[in-house]
């Protein structure tokens, strides 16, 4: 028994050993191999006054304490300092218009090093003089987003360096010597920006290509957009208007695409003669407030292109300044574009409750004594044919234009000055079509079996005449060999008795022979000898 109780003790001891070894490896195994945990991203708040509550009065301190994909909100007052943003941080001001960003014209306002960087809802100020800017982003960082803020009094509003797929959006950009300057730079996206009385260009690419330029408002600036040394970008669906100079293309090869932009400006275009760029788009080009040519076809296009220089025209100038429109419905963006020569206010989009219509509507300004157009796409998709187009609850008959097998393109005129227009699309009234054509293919295929079948009755009616005709024909054919058949048997039955009575006469005669003979040999006496012979 005590034997077995050492041994047992034993055995717990070396147990025990074992098992604080074990513990030790695994120890120095997640020193030498640390375990990372991904946290949630935080929030992190700034406020320059005591209510409420926050984290840092600074912007800069909380960027210093945040990780990478953190949140950093910012509470409405003025913040006096010059941010470096070098983490993929999203910086967000409570009010654009009360959020404040202010450079006290020393440095650049906000410098992004980092990539994926947001910074929106705020206003950004007073950069110290060129080559200082309100919002620069760095070389070789791509991915930010730069929405919803208003950059005023900067040397230059935004600058892109070197820099790719960079998102600048829905931006007020106003009152800096340059608004937004992209250098050197590829495949950004600068959309929705009211950029208004800038010292110089509003947009200005330096040596960049394959960005996308749509959707802005410029005016009032010296220049609208200026292009230098830059190909292979997109710029469309911007108003280009008020200015000196609405686009400049400079030593810039060609492949620029420039389509479905309102030009209104002193100058609409600058640009070498000897470069050839384009300038429409699928059957749609620019409206160009000097075009003079006319719209004979009805259609919302020139007739005649709008030449800009001997190598550069647009083949399908707008008659019309262009507009689009997006509709979000079931999560997917449809975009609506409206070519008008009125002034086209009040946009929307709804679904009747009770009929489950889809309606567009919006409202049309005209000049005195003017005929307004609209030349409306909308995608099959958002609303399917057939459309009703009212104005103030009078139907308009418009021309469905054969363009496009995903999109309809409706073209109507109108006399009213002021009314809005409706184009409705009826699911009740596409029941009723469908039903309406259904119907007249089945009657269409009705008159088609009714001409069949007076074909086949004519058709009959002629077999019938002619069956009776070869009947009349059988008739008299039957009488004429039954008469035959007669004359025949009688001829027979002459033959017959010809040969009765031919037969009769060879027996009589054969008798009268035979009888004629033998009556002769009677008569004949026998012969004697005479005297000489005797």
């Amino acid at each position: 028994m005590r034997t077995s109780k050492v041994v047992g003790d034993y055995l717990k001891k070396v147990a025990r050993v074992f098992f604080i070894i074990l513990c030790l490896l695994f120890a120095l195994f997640i020193m030498k191999y640390p375990l990372h945990v991904t946290a949630s991203p935080l929030t992190w708040t700034v406020n320059d006054d005591a209510l409420p509550a926050a984290n840092f009065t600074k912007i800069q301190d909380a960027i210093d304490v945040a990780s990478s994909d953190d949140i950093i909100f910012v509470y409405a007052g003025t913040y006096y300092e010059n941010i470096v943003v070098n983490k993929s941080v999203t910086i967000i001001g409570e009010d654009r218009n009360f959020t404040i960003i202010d450079g006290a014209k020393n440095g650049t306002v906000v410098f992004i090093k980092a990539n994926s960087v947001t910074m929106e809802g705020f206003t950004i100020r007073n950069s110290g003089a060129y080559p200082y800017v309100g919002v620069h982003v760095e070389r070789y960082f791509f991915g930010n987003v730069i929405s919803n803020n208003k950059i005023i009094n900067n040397s230059e509003g935004i600058s892109v360096y070197s820099s790719s797929d960079n998102v600048i959006s829905n931006n007020i950009i106003s009152n800096n010597s340059e608004g937004l300057a992209i250098s050197f730079s590829i495949n950004n996206v600068v959309s929705d920006n009211l950029v208004i009385s800038n010292d110089n260009s509003g947009i200005y690419l330096y040596f960049s290509g394959g960005n996308t330029i749509s959707g802005n408002t410029l005016q009032d600036n010296l220049g609208g957009v200026s292009a230098y040394f830059s190909s292979g970008n997109v710029i469309s669906n911007n108003v280009i208007s008020d200015n000196r100079d609405g686009l400049t293309i400079d030593l810039s090869s060609r492949q620029n695409l420039i389509y479905h932009n309102d030009f209104d400006n002193i100058y609409d275009v600058r640009t070498d003669p000897d470069l050839v760029n384009y300038w429409d788009y699928i059957g749609e080009g620019n409206y160009w407030s000097d075009y003079e040519g006319q719209d004979l076809n009805g259609d919302g296009i020139g007739d005649s292109p709008h030449n800009i220089t001997e190598n550069n025209r647009d083949n399908y100038p707008l008659m019309g300044m262009f507009s689009t429109f997006k509709i979000v419905l079931s999560t997917k963006t449809y975009i609506v574009t409206v070519v008008s020569n009125s002034t086209v206010t009040d946009f929307e989009f709804e679904i009747g409750e009770e009929t489950g219509n889809k309606i567009i509507s919006y409202n049309v300004l005209n000049a005195n004594d003017s005929i307004g157009f609209s030349r409306v796409m909308i995608p099959l998709e958002l609303m399917a044919d057939p459309y009703f187009v009212l104005m103030d609850g009078s139907e308009i008959i418009p021309t469905l234009l054969n363009i496009s097998s995903e999109s309809a393109y409706l073209y109507f005129t109108y006399l009213i000055q002021n009314s809005t227009i409706s184009i409705v699309s009826s699911r009740t009234m596409q029941l009723y079509f469908d039903l309406l054509a259904q119907y007249s293919a089945l009657q269409e295929s009705l008159n088609e079996l009714n001409i069949t079948f007076f074909d086949l009755l004519e058709d009959y009616s002629s077999l019938l005449v002619n069956y009776s005709r070869l009947l009349e024909s059988f008739y008299a054919l039957n009488a004429s060999y039954q008469q035959h058949l007669l004359d025949y048997s009688l001829q027979m039955e002459n033959i017959r008795s010809l040969l009765y009575i031919f037969a009769v006469a060879i027996a009589v005669f054969m008798v009268t022979t035979v009888y004629l003979s033998k009556f002769a040999h009677a008569k004949i006496p026998p012969r004697t000898e005479t005297a000489e012979g005797g």
